[in-house]
């Protein structure tokens, strides 16, 4: 990680409250963390790679906040670009970590987990692994379901997002009418797509409705660029531009 990067993060609020951090790197498109600044502390929606601690650090000094005015790490899914640096954030203080039932035993090492099935147009972005892409173990203290409920943003609202990985999750923050998807839906050239490189297309495919249903303006993706106004529909209407 360069010093331009730990001095100037890419932070843009994209709701009130609600903050985007870009993760540099060459490994992902348009890799995004998310910070929530409420009364309570600050919520951490996934942390980039193992090596994103400092910048996400760096990014909280942009708000005024410190290591220690994080209290919840949410993570929407296993793989190493949003679990990366959890194990370490979650050592700063009593940092609540939350994953998805189904994702739960993969982020915390007991298991690995399943790798996804490649379309043809996948495999010429990222080739075949045999390897699942897991980032460091970090414990798990609260594994969430659909319909769940968060004490922050206004009661924010676990969406069960399976496809991408077997537990996936978006989150509903009522507070800023916003929904942060992970990687079950990602922004691509300017089209909002059906996210890439799942274990179960058609159960992403199916996850779509459930995430548009929360009729969200805002919306901030895993990958790619937030979209400001009329998230929801773009959502819903996702085209699936990697299928077979």
């Amino acid at each position: 990680m360069t010093s331009e990067h730990l001095s100037a993060p890419d932070l843009h609020e994209i709701a009130p409250s609600l903050h985007r951090l870009r993760i540099p790197g060459d490994g992902a498109h348009l890799l995004n963390s998310y910070l929530w600044d409420g009364d309570d502390g600050v919520t951490l929606v996934d942390t980039g790679w193992p090596d994103s601690a400092a910048l996400i650090e760096s990014a909280l000094r942009v708000l005024g906040k410190g290591r220690g005015d994080v209290v919840r790490v949410v993570l929407t899914h296993f793989h190493e670009d949003h679990v990366g640096s959890a194990a370490e954030i979650a050592t700063w203080g009593r940092v609540e970590v939350v994953a998805g039932h189904a994702d739960a035993a993969f982020v915390s090492g007991a298991e690995r987990g399943p790798l996804p099935v490649l379309t043809p147009a996948e495999t010429e972005i990222h080739p075949p692994s045999d390897v699942p892409p897991h980032g460091p173990p970090c414990r798990v203290d609260r594994a969430v379901r659909d319909g769940d409920v968060l004490d922050f943003a206004g009661g924010a609202r676990i969406v069960g997002a399976p496809g991408h990985t077997p537990g996936s999750i978006a989150l509903h923050l009522p507070d800023a009418d916003a929904v942060l998807t992970g990687d079950a839906v990602a922004e691509f050239h300017g089209t909002v797509i059906l996210g890439a490189f799942n274990v179960d297309r058609e159960e992403a495919k199916r996850s779509l409705a459930r995430i548009a249903d929360t009729g969200a303006s805002v919306a901030g993706f895993g990958h790619g660029e937030a979209v400001l106004d009329g998230a929801h529909a773009l959502i819903r209407d996702a085209p699936d531009l990697l299928g077979a």
